[in-house]
């Protein structure tokens, strides 16, 4: 084992996967890929971080905290309010060796002790940037991290999560990773969080694309939609209003497939194990259908796919 990744007195290396109750689905399926894609499963543990553990959340339900130059009101029945917590594992860990964070949405392709085992050339975490016009601007995707812990003790999730709600910290700046400091930053290779794309090189996928999660097809969109339109300021105003109106998920319509039925099948092969071997029931998946956090046809995919 490398001496960067385990020193004597250190905690093993863990994958902490943050989630809240609408996709712990995801987040049990993703523990499992993780276990299932690698042959070192005794030199890592994998651990969940909870938003119904999280008092500091919790206090400030109902409360407007600062994202994207905007106030928005922070709920924690959004279907991504886990995010915050991609920060803890450094805490959790007490500022020593080595984590890997994901989001609930992220399924192990290859074996991810070949990134916990990585060089990390003296950065204090690694990631890939963001795509698209976000990437353009210089955010970094934060969604999958490697942590040198010890390097990064000057993350305090609680207080600096509540610095958001007196106006001195923006989310977007916070999740984007343009508070840290470039210079400790490594990049590793886009495939160890692959947006939305499956391919032979793929060590991670992550179903990036809320749209189209494959778990929620047809379901009721339960996540608000970014208020910020650079180029068109009046549709912003339009949805706020809206918004303030009739509430949050009014006319937001419902998840769509897919668009590579690939990734569909991908996921439900993964339930399918985990149903064959005990990590889920099948009284859990129709607890997750009948709570809308799961679509309504899982289980006839999953038999789909035994046929």
């Amino acid at each position: 084992m490398s001496k960067e990744v385990k020193q004597r007195g250190e905690p093993n290396p863990c994958v902490f996967i943050h989630v809240n109750h609408k996709q712990i689905l995801g987040a049990i399926v993703g523990k499992y890929a993780l276990e299932k894609h690698s042959s070192n499963t005794d030199k890592f543990d994998v651990k969940f971080i909870e938003v119904k553990d999280q008092a500091f959340l919790h206090d400030k339900e109902g409360q407007f905290y600062l994202r994207d130059g905007g106030k928005r009101k922070w709920l924690n029945n959004d279907l991504q309010s886990f995010t915050p917590l991609r920060f803890m594992p450094p805490e959790l860990m007490g500022y020593k060796g080595r984590a890997l964070v994901i989001d609930p949405d992220v399924f192990a392709v290859g074996d991810v002790w070949e990134l916990l085992n990585r060089d990390m050339a003296g950065k204090s975490l690694m990631c890939r940037p963001k795509s698209g016009n976000k990437g353009r601007r210089g955010a970094l995707a934060s969604s999958v991290m490697l942590l040198d812990c010890a390097r990064l003790k000057h993350w305090k999730t609680a207080e600096q999560f509540n610095e958001m709600f007196e106006f001195k910290r923006d989310y977007m700046q916070w999740i984007g990773l343009y508070l840290e400091d470039r210079s400790c930053i490594g990049l590793f290779e886009n495939e160890w969080n692959d947006f939305d794309h499956l391919t032979k090189d793929t060590k991670m996928l992550h179903t990036t694309k809320r749209w189209h999660q494959p778990w929620k097809t047809g379901l009721p969109i339960d996540f608000r939609p970014a208020d910020t339109f650079r180029l068109f300021p009046p549709k912003h105003w339009m949805r706020r209003a809206r918004r303030s109106i009739f509430g949050d998920y009014y006319l937001a319509g419902t998840y769509k497939a897919h668009p590579d039925p690939a990734q569909e099948r991908f996921f439900f092969q993964l339930v399918s194990e985990c149903l064959d071997t005990g990590v889920i029931t099948e009284a859990d998946v129709r607890s997750e259908m009948a709570h809308n956090h799961v679509r309504h046809d899982a289980l006839d995919l999953i038999k789909q796919l035994a046929a």
